[in-house]
C-alpha cells in the first residue's frame, strides 16, 4: 500500500465511526435541508441514491423531487467504469444491486445534471472521501466534460473532517448538505 492509500484508509475508518454514531443518534427526517436545496432545481434531471448501512437517507427529498422531474439512482456497471443512472420513483419495483444497494428492476437510464453524492467524509473546501472505488469521481469527470453538473454531497454534520487526503483524480463537490446546514463551495 502507498502512503496515501494508508492515510485514506485511516481517514475512512475514523469517518465511518463518526457516521455510525451520527446515524444511531438520528431520530428524524434528516433530508429537510436537502429538499429545500432541490426545490430550487425543480424539473432538472437528478440522481440520488438508495442508502445502505449508516448512510444518511435522501429518499424523502428524492420522492419530493420525483413529483417535479426525473430522478435516477446509480447503477454500477463494472469496476473501473462510470456509473449509469436508472429512473426511480417512490414505490417502483426494486432489486438488489452490487454492494447491497437497491436499484430499479427495469433499466430506464437517464443522464442527471445534479448528483446527490453519498460519502464517508467531507471537508470545507469541497473535498470528498468516498468508499475508494472511484465510481463517482469517474462519473463526475465524464458528466462535467459534457455540461455543467452539480455535485451535492449529502452527509451527517459529524462526517466533516478538517482536511482530507485527496488525489488529482478526486472530483470536488459543489455543495454539502447536512442535517444542520448547507455549505456551498466556490
Amino acid at each position: 500500500m502507498t502512503d496515501l492509500t494508508e492515510i485514506k484508509a485511516e481517514a475512512r475508518k475514523a469517518a465511518f465511526a463518526r457516521r455510525k454514531a451520527a446515524h444511531e443518534a438520528s431520530r428524524s427526517n434528516s433530508a429537510g435541508l436537502l429538499s429545500e436545496v432541490l426545490a430550487g432545481y425543480r424539473g432538472v434531471p437528478l440522481s440520488g441514491y438508495m442508502p445502505i448501512r449508516t448512510e444518511i437517507d435522501p429518499l424523502p427529498a428524492m420522492a419530493e423531487a420525483a413529483a417535479h422531474g426525473p430522478v435516477g439512482v446509480p447503477v454500477i456497471q463494472a469496476a473501473g467504469l462510470p456509473l449509469k443512472f436508472s429512473r426511480w420513483e417512490p414505490g417502483c419495483p426494486l432489486k438488489e444491486g452490487p454492494f447491497g444497494a437497491m436499484i430499479p428492476e427495469m433499466d430506464d437510464f437517464l443522464e442527471p445534471e445534479i448528483l446527490i453524492v453519498p460519502l464517508v467524509a467531507f471537508d470545507r473546501s469541497g473535498g470528498r472521501l468516498g468508499y475508494g472505488g472511484g465510481f463517482y469521481d469517474r462519473t463526475l469527470e465524464l458528466l462535467r466534460g459534457r455540461r455543467a453538473t452539480l455535485a451535492i454531497g449529502f452527509a451527517y454534520a459529524a462526517q466533516e473532517a478538517v482536511a482530507l487526503p485527496l488525489e488529482p483524480t478526486d472530483q470536488p463537490l459543489d455543495m454539502v448538505v447536512t442535517e444542520k446546514e448547507v455549505i456551498a463551495f466556490g
